[in-house]
């Protein structure tokens, strides 16, 4: 009799590309196990009408889904690993990353070529505060407004014209192949992304070996060590999923390098490091780069930073 493992997975249409992706990964390597997805509209897809960091930040993503594994409702929940808080409740833990992507954040526009053709004044769409550190930081003379909804939704806004450029990860346009309707798509080589970006995490209960023994067979070594070190800056930095950080790790040769970047949602007050090792001294680099920052002062900055963000917004209770 054919086993059976139901994945936990949010309901929109890149979560869903995500979990079937898994899906069938996993039952080509294990042609016994007979795979069911569980489909959850988590909050963070039904609150539209505030910025996330407002509802809870990303952590809406995933705690419904980890709420039905605690339940015994599914064995397992594939999530992208940016919105996986560095927290990960009892009874769970994140047992495999799959190998990343391209973590490019993407410039999309109707009118205009790329960033740098874009007018003074004009309209940028994007919700994420690192990417509006980043662009402001690049063009302090563009106007950024904030941008909700499934990715869908984010183009139909860009193409009724409410905004003259957003910008997106590359990696869920590309996987659901929405670029081909986009007239100009610039990759921008200078932002940093994100903690895990263009990678999934796969979370399981942590008393089934045998769900771990599946999840281990997704698992890609060397974007399991980059989003570990970046996931440790992210704890020990205290940052949430909504801060203005960006930090990425990436392996060059024998050597790992880690670099982040935070400052004010405006783009000012911006402080950048950067620390290297070989990989096998690396356990600690996440860590050693997120206390030289701090050393020089990042927790005041992101202290403000939040400050600056939501002056115009009262966080309200959910």
């Amino acid at each position: 009799m054919a086993e059976k493992l139901i994945i936990a997975t949010r309901a929109s249409q890149l979560a869903l590309w995500q979990a079937y992706h898994i899906k069938e990964r996993i039952e080509t390597s294990f042609p016994d196990v007979e795979v069911e997805l569980n489909e959850i509209t988590s909050k963070g897809d039904k609150i539209l009408d505030r910025p996330l960091a407002l509802v809870g930040g990303k952590g809406h993503f995933t705690k419904e889904l980890e709420d039905e594994m605690l339940a015994g409702n599914a064995h397992l929940a594939v999530h992208s690993l940016k919105d996986v808080p560095t927290y990960i409740p009892e009874g769970l833990e994140l047992a495999a990353i799959t190998e990343r992507q391209d973590q490019s954040d993407v410039f999309l526009s109707h009118k205009y070529e790329n960033l740098e053709a874009l007018p003074k004044g004009a309209v940028v769409g994007t919700t994420s505060l690192r990417r509006r550190m980043q662009l402001l930081q690049q063009r302090p003379d563009l106007q950024v407004k904030d941008l909700r909804g499934n990715v869908n939704t984010r183009l139909r806004k860009l193409a009724e014209g409410q905004y003259d450029a957003i910008i997106l990860a590359y990696i869920g346009l590309y996987r659901l192949d929405l670029l081909k309707d986009i007239p100009h798509v610039e990759k921008l080589s200078f932002m940093i992304p994100p903690m895990g970006q263009a990678a999934l995490g796969i979370e399981i209960i942590s008393s089934d070996e045998r769900v771990r023994e599946i999840a281990l067979s997704l698992n890609d070594e060397k974007s399991f060590l980059c989003t570990k070190l970046e996931r440790d800056f992210i704890a020990k930095i205290g940052a949430g999923c909504s801060a203005p950080v960006a930090v990425n790790a990436i392996i060059e040769g024998e050597d790992i390098i880690i670099k982040a970047m935070l400052g004010y949602p405006d783009g000012t007050n911006i402080m950048e490091a950067s620390l290297s090792t070989q990989i096998e001294c690396c356990e600690h680099l996440g860590e050693a780069l997120a206390q030289v920052m701090i050393d020089d002062g990042a927790l005041e900055i992101l202290s403000k930073a939040e400050e600056i963000a939501f002056k115009d917004e009262m966080p309200q209770r959910l």
